[in-house]
């Protein structure tokens, strides 16, 4: 009789990021386990971390300089062969907390914000009236007014269809805790924006100003489409490698698509001339430019020679 060659094991040290052993005895998985392996074996001996709560580095070598981050383990990767682990060597876990799909979070922050932007519209004799009990609050709406709630909705909804029928996400999850965060940044600035362009006293811009901003917006908007559906056709083969955009606004623009956004709120604040839009485009742009620098440099980084006329804003940066 044959007998099946017994399968070579590999024993791991699991450690917090405080060096705290959190699996006595260490972690076993097979020899040419993979990461997905390594966070399925995990949580069979841990419950209540399941794969995607998970992350594992490498430890930080001694004497590294301050600030020194682990190397990340990425799934799919070979512990042994691609990251170089042996039996007996030690691996760091940090606890992500509790996840929830990334497809949840963009439609509960995309879909709040036509919710919040409407009633002040469609309602504004109940709100502005009989609510707040403001004067003029039942005289007809003006053209700006209704076509800032076009444009307002129509992004959103452009949003809404990009997360169900175009967006490849790298991550299958995120912390619960941004939900929250995402959620109150865009409903609230959303019902503020409403709150004033719809408001009854609300002064309008000029007419040429008007259609210059709404027509910059529009533009902004379908460039901003374009570039979502080249990124998503980048991993129309089911990857999620990095790959290098080329094609398009980003053979010139690093962020193409992130600089599309904000002309895009430039655009739909020149016509409509609100202090709360313009500091929500502030805010949305700082954040853009901290991501539009890390992406720059990860580009930079995993494609030798990569070069663009501007990073983020152009003709500025």
């Amino acid at each position: 009789a044959r007998f099946l060659e017994p399968v070579p094991l590999m024993n791991l040290t699991i450690v917090s990021r405080s060096g705290r052993d959190l699996v006595a005895g260490g972690l076993t998985v097979p020899d040419g386990a993979t990461v997905d392996d390594l966070k399925a074996a995990f949580h069979a001996a841990k419950p209540k971390f399941y794969p995607s709560r998970q992350r594992f580095t490498l430890p930080v070598p001694h004497g590294a300089p301050p600030k020194t981050r682990g190397v990340a383990l990425e799934n799919g990767k070979s512990l042994s062969k691609d990251l170089g682990l042996n039996a007996g060597d030690t691996v760091v876990f940090k606890d992500l907390g509790t996840q929830v799909p990334y497809a949840v979070v963009f439609l509960a922050e995309y879909a709040g914000p036509m919710l919040a932007y409407l009633p002040f519209y469609a309602c504004r004799s109940e709100i502005y009236g009989d609510l707040l009990h403001m004067k003029g609050a039942t005289k007809p709406m003006l053209t700006v007014q209704t076509i800032a709630t076009v444009v307002h909705t129509a992004h959103y909804l452009k949003r809404i269809l990009e997360t169900v029928f175009v967006h490849h996400f790298s991550h299958a999850t995120m912390p619960v805790v941004n939900l929250f965060r995402n959620c109150s940044y865009y409903w609230g600035f959303a019902a503020f924006m409403s709150y004033f362009i719809n408001h009854p006293q609300y002064t309008p811009v000029g007419h040429n100003q008007m259609l210059i901003g709404f027509a910059v917006s529009t533009l902004a908007q379908l460039g901003n489409l374009h570039c979502h559906v080249y990124q998503a056709s980048l991993r129309a083969d089911g990857s999620k490698a990095y790959k290098e955009p080329k094609r398009g606004l980003f053979a010139y623009v690093t962020c193409a698509n992130y600089a599309c956004e904000i002309y895009q709120w430039v655009g739909f604040n020149v016509a409509t001339q609100s202090a709360c839009g313009w500091f929500f485009v502030l805010c949305g742009g700082f954040q853009m430019f901290d991501w539009a620098n890390a992406k720059h440099a990860r580009l930079r980084k995993l494609f030798p020679g990569f070069k663009r006329q501007w990073k983020l804003l152009p003709p500025f940066y």
